[in-house]
């Protein structure tokens, strides 16, 4: 049995089809096909169905995708260990992070750190929906506010300071609230993916939760601001997105005297996997990129 017939098996299951499985691997279809075949026989196994459009996996081959994903998976990181010990950062790497934040902070921030160790092959997927890093696929996430999951382990980057904000006709029109009660006579723009349309507050009693009226829940943190931009309510922004339209004066801060609960820029791997040096690299260069206080904290309010 042979790895290189194992990776293109692994290639076409995900990939569907033995051609985007050759894309994927940068190799001809003809030799996808072979290696397959050779596998097959070697396992004494059919792996795939093979039709006109499309291939799909046999009840043999789904018992084998799994472990013949953890097998690559673990030559790959046996291969990396080594070069670690030589001093050198190589091999995949796959994170997932939120849209807005990577657009906007992480790729800047990345940029550099992929330039000087020029031997990682960073797949960066953007998405803001939460992902399972539990299940393997990524080496880790980077994420905005609070992470729950039990299953993972967690490294703070940088704390991330929220506001309320809304366009200045907006509130010249409908008034600027002082406190907490008044937020019930406003519209709110809110973040989809968080589940409930509310604001929680740290107050000297405890959290309190506000649930203001909906005027737009949205699923990306730039639409938000865009949102509060054209007039359509009040919306709870990091600075890291809403910062350049406060210095412009796009924005203005409501200011209620009280703050909206903590949240940070985390990034976090599975538990019971050891991390490596090249995440820990990552980690340490991301923490001293952003700095604390964030340099996107700076001159804002």
């Amino acid at each position: 049995m042979k790895l290189d017939g194992i990776a293109s098996f692994v290639a076409v299951a995900e990939e569907g089809s033995i051609s985007g499985a050759a894309r994927t691997l940068r190799l001809s279809k003809s030799v996808v096909s072979e290696r397959l075949t050779e596998l097959e026989r070697s396992l004494g196994a059919t792996l795939l169905h093979r039709t006109t459009r499309k291939m799909s996996v046999t009840e043999d081959g789904t018992a084998f995708l799994e472990r013949a994903k953890r097998i690559l998976r673990e030559v790959s990181e046996a291969a990396t260990d080594l070069a670690e010990r030589r001093g050198t950062l190589s091999g995949p790497m796959r994170i997932s992070a939120p849209v807005t934040f990577g657009r906007m902070h992480l790729g800047p921030a990345l940029y550099p750190f992929l330039a000087a160790n020029p031997e990682i092959e960073m797949s960066l997927e953007l998405d803001d929906r939460r992902v399972d890093i539990a299940s393997g696929i990524y080496d880790a996430v980077v994420r905005h506010g609070a992470i729950d999951d039990s299953r993972l382990m967690v490294w703070r980057l940088a704390p991330s300071r929220r506001v309320l904000v809304a366009s200045g006709d907006y509130l010249a029109s409908r008034g600027t609230p002082a406190t907490i009660e008044q937020l019930d006579a406003h519209k709110g723009i809110f973040y989809i993916n968080r589940g409930v349309a509310d604001w929680r507050f740290a107050t000297s009693t405890g959290i309190e939760i506000v649930r203001a009226r909906v005027g737009v829940r949205v699923n990306n943190g730039d639409m938000m601001r865009d949102a509060a931009i054209a007039g359509l309510g009040i919306a709870l922004l990091p600075l890291f997105i809403c910062g350049p339209d406060i210095r412009n004066g796009k924005l203005k801060v409501v200011d209620l005297g009280v703050q909206p609960t903590p949240e940070f820029i985390y990034i976090a791997h599975p538990e019971g996997r050891r991390p490596s040096a090249k995440l820990r690299a990552l980690a340490e260069h991301l923490k001293a990129a952003f700095g604390e206080p964030p340099y996107w904290e700076d001159r804002v309010i």
